[in-house]
């Protein structure tokens, strides 16, 4: 899809932390790690007694050397294998591209999320992560080689054009787009405010091609979609964590809060399906409801590179009851939000299992050859706990549609290849395990009105009509249920 954003990237001294997150700071000089075993080897052979405090320093020369001419030798494999791939292939191949090829399986065969992104990938992925950029405003697909209008966005270029959905894009500027990639096309379109381009229409009822010429503008799609459900739930939807995500939430609270003239009773933040970005974004949202206390702590390889994010004080919700919905595609960033407003016990979480991705990539830029994306630390709610490869558990489960015996099941983090483990186990047995969750304070009988499935026979999810998507249907009831129940609360444990 093009003309759309997405998801990475902060800035630390050159680098840039995202979320998938980034984050974190690993320094620039690369330091060598002795192999414990081969230290102990070294020191055998010198006829030397190991003990805590022992400094051989010839020792650790020889196990420093010995490390090198390893490494030195699996360096020589690498080029050996490059000129055999070079000489023998059956077609010539690019340099590059097996260069390139190289560097990536070597950080993929790390975890999921590490990767190298090459110059386009990684101009690419910073325009996602800026969240504007200059465009038409279409959000487009390919279909029978051509490129395809899904939509076009409010107020940009292409809608004041009369660009329609389901528009067929033949050319651009005289070119064909037969054979064109999406990401070549979209490629085309981008480009400098005040710069034109012409397409070439083909268009459903239209006999010939319609030829439309429209000026770039700067292009910021919606990262947060809004609405008052009866004029006393708001609903806010973030589809992902960008540069624009914090503004676009406060612009969106306020907005409602003025149409309402006070009648509000409780807010709906939906993270369903977000993927997550940048962690920057995940701290300044979640910072957004809470008054104080930790948001977010991440540990890195180096425990001198740990941090901590505490919230300041100011709430945009006015202390308004929060339902915040997740579901396995909520990820990342949008975990983190939930697991804070969680611990704080700021909001009740509902829906399904999140995706579990509680690791932290750091966006190394290499001069001149794009970026690697490096996995650099683990990040914890503010009980402490890790939800790498296990998710957010909802406080209150709510299924979206009702169990099919034969369906297929989305993929989480645990499922992922070399996924990293959680290390909560490993922490309980150092006698620092996670804090237990404070107890849900629910009005008494609240909970026993939520209905965990829809009910037999219920219409479809249509995205169109709010009304058949039955966790959000079940999220405000609840605040409303709250809202009109006696003062005095039930404290009830209910996880």
């Amino acid at each position: 899809m093009g003309d759309v954003s997405g998801h990475e990237d902060g800035r630390r001294n050159g680098r840039m932390p995202s979320l998938g997150p980034v984050l974190s700071n690993p320094r620039p000089t690369r330091r060598r790690r002795l192999g414990t075993a081969g230290a102990v080897a070294a020191a055998f052979l010198a006829g030397a007694v190991v003990g805590p405090m022992v400094a051989l320093p010839g020792i650790q020369a020889l196990a420093q050397d010995g490390g090198r001419a390893e490494t030195y030798r699996l360096l020589n494999l690498f080029g050996d294998v490059f000129e055999r791939v070079r000489a023998e292939y059956v077609v010539p191949v690019n340099d590059r591209d097996v260069i390139e090829n190289a560097i990536n399986g070597m950080l993929q065969g790390l975890d999921p999320h590490s990767s190298y992104m090459n110059p386009r990938s990684f101009r690419d992925m910073q325009v996602q992560t800026r969240g504007e950029f200059g465009g038409l405003g279409i959000e487009v697909t390919q279909e029978g080689g051509y490129v395809k209008v899904i939509s076009p966005i409010d107020d940009t270029p292409a809608s004041r054009a009369g660009v329609k959905p389901g528009d067929l894009i033949t050319h651009l500027n005289g070119q064909s787009t037969q054979g064109l990639s999406l990401q070549d096309a979209v490629e085309q379109m981008r480009g400098e405010r005040g710069s034109t381009i012409r397409l070439t229409i083909r268009r459903e009822g239209e006999t010939r091609p319609v030829e439309v010429t429209l000026t770039r503008d700067v292009i910021r799609p919606q990262v947060a979609r809004f609405r008052l459900e009866g004029n006393d739930i708001a609903y806010i939807r973030l589809s992902s964590f960008n540069e624009q995500t914090e503004t676009a939430l406060r612009r969106a609270m306020g907005t409602m809060r003025s149409q309402a003239g006070g009648t509000l009773r409780g807010l709906v933040l939906d993270l369903r399906n977000n993927p997550g970005g940048l962690l920057d974004q995940a701290v300044q949202v979640t910072d957004d409801f809470l008054e104080q206390g930790e948001i977010v702590s991440t540990r890195a390889r180096r425990a001198e590179d740990a941090q901590r994010w505490n919230a300041r004080p100011g709430d945009i919700a006015q202390g308004l009851p929060i339902v915040v919905l997740v579901n396995s595609g909520s990820a990342s960033a949008s975990e983190i939000v939930a697991g804070a407003l969680q611990d704080h016990r700021r909001a009740i979480v509902m829906g399904v299992k999140s995706f579990g991705k509680g690791s932290v990539q750091t966006v190394m830029p290499i001069p001149g050859n794009g970026a690697i994306r490096l996995t650099t630390a683990r990040y914890y709610t503010p009980s402490g706990r890790s939800i790498q490869a296990l998710g957010i558990e909802p406080d209150i489960e709510v299924l979206a549609s009702r169990p099919e015996p034969n369906a297929t099941t989305r993929d989480r983090e645990a499922d992922l290849r070399r996924a990293l483990r959680n290390d909560n186990g490993e922490r309980e047995a150092q006698a620092t395990p996670p804090a237990p969750l404070p107890p849900l304070n629910l009005p008494a009988g609240v909970l026993d009105k939520v209905v965990r499935q829809p009910v037999e026979g219920a219409a479809a999810f249509d995205p169109t009509k709010p009304e058949t998507d039955h966790q959000l249907q079940q999220a405000v009831q609840l605040l409303r249920n709250m809202a009109a129940a006696p003062a005095t609360p039930q404290r009830r444990a209910q996880r």
